[in-house]
């Protein structure tokens, strides 16, 4: 096996973590912001409300994106486990 492949099956891992992150830790910070910016209007000094609304939020995140994230995750083993065998010959 060459380091190339493995720095190129690396990158793709890194990049594939990175895009399938993406959606819930967006979806945190926004409403983490807007809860936040609730909170300062209306004098509210409560440490753990937007927890409990982050979580709601990534949960409603990653139950409507879970098959786009399974079917990346899928592809990406199903082309691991397919190259493997000839990069080691």
């Amino acid at each position: 096996m060459f380091e190339g492949d493995i720095i190129s099956f690396l990158t793709r891992a890194l990049v594939l973590t990175l895009m399938l992150s993406l959606p819930p830790i967006i979806a945190a910070a926004v409403v983490g912001t807007l809860v936040s910016l609730l909170q300062a209007l209306t004098q509210v000094q409560e440490q753990t409300l937007s927890f409990g609304f982050k979580l709601a939020a990534v949960g409603i995140v990653l139950f409507m994106t879970a098959s786009w994230i399974g079917g990346e995750l899928y592809r990406f083993a199903l082309a691991v486990f397919t190259d493997f065998p000839q990069l080691t010959s």
